[in-house]
């Protein structure tokens, strides 16, 4: 794609997201990943993940009025999941403008689910550093809009990492930190070596997976074994 084509297809985005950006190479970062150079879009995910968890439990806390704190967590968690993002992001037309490394393009990276989430979740960072929270918390609410929300998706199975938030918080413990430890193989076969962390309890546990959220939920699952063994 020539550079004249390229600005066409972000101008585009903006429309879509309907936020025109002040610092524009935001967005270029955003879709840029770890295995195109070294200005990836890690650290804005990193950022929009934590203004997406935000910004749908303020939905969730207004539109499920009667629900219970755990009920919502798992709602929320159904909400944020990699398929409902990745579902998102394809909505978005975010698989062709994503810069990939040689090899990550050749093997279908455009499409891969987890990279796709990953970019959502770091334009709606993007969005936050270029404009603050209002505009990015907006974004998210659109992006949201026609998503189903029920109080039914509570009952859905629990994935480890709100398995072990509800098995904290029940106990009055805080919640557990998570590092990513390591990672191996090429940039587009990578896989991550994520820890666990409960502080007050000084225990660690490690998880491996082909993404950061698959090694989060491989890390809380084995937290959660060690903690049903040993408290």
């Amino acid at each position: 794609m020539d550079v004249k084509s390229q600005a066409l297809f972000y101008e585009a985005l903006e429309r879509r997201l309907e936020h025109s950006f002040t610092h524009p190479e935001l967005i270029v970062q955003a879709l840029t990943h770890r295995s195109h150079g070294a200005n990836h879009n890690e650290r804005l995910e990193f950022l929009g993940d934590s203004v997406l968890n935000l910004a749908v439990s303020q939905m969730l806390f207004k539109a499920l009025a009667n629900l219970p704190e755990g009920d919502l967590s798992r709602v929320r968690a159904n909400l944020v999941k990699q398929d409902t993002l990745h579902k998102l992001a394809l909505d978005l037309g975010l698989s062709g403008l994503i810069k990939l490394g040689e090899g990550e393009l050749k093997s279908g990276g455009q499409k891969r689910p987890s990279i796709l989430a990953d970019a959502l979740e770091a334009v709606i960072g993007a969005v936050f550093v270029d404009a603050g929270y209002a505009p990015a918390e907006a974004l998210v609410f659109r992006l949201f809009d026609q998503v189903s929300i029920n109080p039914a998706m509570s009952a859905a199975a629990k994935d480890p990492k709100t398995e072990l938030q509800e098995w904290l918080q029940a106990r009055r413990l805080k919640l557990p930190i998570y590092r990513v430890a390591g990672t191996t193989g090429a940039a587009h076969q990578q896989t991550f070596d994520v820890e666990c962390e409960v502080v007050e309890l000084n225990v660690s546990q490690r998880g491996i997976g082909e993404s950061k959220r698959a090694g989060e939920q491989a890390a809380a699952k084995a937290m959660l074994d060690w903690l049903r063994e040993n408290k």
